[in-house]
């Protein structure tokens, strides 16, 4: 590789080691420009890395994929604050000079476990986190059979949130999934009422036709939005263009990345069942050296040349597995 090559890989480094930025400081910078941020869901450190290869300026750590991925189960408040936290963390370090902005579900309890919530979550190294007004368990906020606590309750945890995060730039988003339950009207009162208590965005979540989402853009005219296009979910398909122009500051995608690798799984395991081997599906596979660029590899070389570390890829490793079988 040349000098022009090699000095992207230092750099890459360099970013991976020492991180030179202050996330949630980052996320707002985003927010300030002219056009929404739009951010793919993450449901692991790979699907993150992927997304800012794309050209993303900021990550979506999808609940509903840390569900699927970690555990293979729906998204319906099985894993705990601490494997969320956990899971945030190890996206925040996969992409480490782009903001990740996280699900946290209902903040895990009452006030006082909010405060724990957004402490974890900030040590994580995540941009901000979305608090959610559901009763204890949740669920995917496009699932049937949700409950909501009261909007006094919520209130109370948006101001332990507020109180509790280090940096002030840390970024707090308040949802209500009460609209499936109380009605739009309802969802809207409460969005007023978090806003004061101090969230910096605001998330209505499942609205059901575009009138009802003009209805929440125009509501919260000025107030920064964000618009969840949940693929398959209650919430019909809406153009970039019209979200852009009602206002939206930003769009999230929780669960594209997790379909597309599911389908594209499912046709290379089918393949290999059926003919006993990959070979008829390896042109739509990532050549392997490409994947291992693409993973870090060649950062890991220059490691190993920085520190004189013995290489993890070369002979004598080969060798210590060998004597391990």
């Amino acid at each position: 590789m040349g000098p022009a090559g090699s000095q992207e890989e230092e750099n890459r480094v360099n970013e991976w080691m020492v991180p030179a930025f202050k996330p949630g400081t980052k996320f707002r910078e985003l927010l300030s420009g002219s056009d929404p941020i739009l951010a793919p869901g993450a449901f692991d450190g790979l699907s993150a890395r992927l997304i800012v290869e794309a050209g993303f300026e900021a990550v979506y750590m999808t609940g509903f994929g840390a569900s699927a991925s970690v555990l293979g189960r729906p998204d319906v408040g099985l894993l705990s604050l601490r494997e969320m936290a956990d899971h945030a963390r190890q996206i925040a370090d996969a992409v480490p000079e782009t903001p990740v902005i996280a699900d946290a579900d209902t903040g895990y309890g009452n006030p006082l476990n909010v405060i724990r919530t957004v402490q974890e979550y900030e040590r994580a190294g995540v941009a901000g986190i979305h608090l959610e007004d559901q009763s204890a368990p949740k669920k995917c906020g496009h699932m049937a059979g949700k409950e909501v606590i009261s909007a006094e309750e919520m209130v109370a945890k948006i101001h332990a949130a507020v109180d509790a995060r280090k940096c002030p730039d840390f970024f707090i988003i308040a949802r209500t999934d009460a609209r499936a339950v109380e009605g739009l009207d309802q969802a809207l009162e409460r969005g007023r009422k978090y806003r004061e208590a101090g969230a910096d965005m605001l998330f209505i979540e499942a609205p059901e036709n575009e009138e009802e989402i003009r209805t929440i853009a125009r509501t919260f005219s000025g107030t920064p939005l964000l618009f969840n296009w949940a693929e398959g979910g209650k919430t019909p398909p809406v153009t970039y263009e019209n979200l852009r122009e009602w206002g939206f500051r930003m769009v999230i995608f929780p669960v594209s990345t997790l379909l597309s690798a599911t389908r594209a799984m499912r046709e290379v395991l089918r393949t290999i069942r059926q003919r006993g081997t990959p070979i008829g599906v390896m042109d739509k596979l990532v050549p392997f050296q490409e994947f291992l660029d693409f993973i870090g590899l060649p950062e890991i070389h220059l490691l190993e040349q920085r520190y004189g570390a013995q290489s993890v890829t070369g002979p004598a490793f080969r060798d210590r597995r060998h004597q391990t079988k």
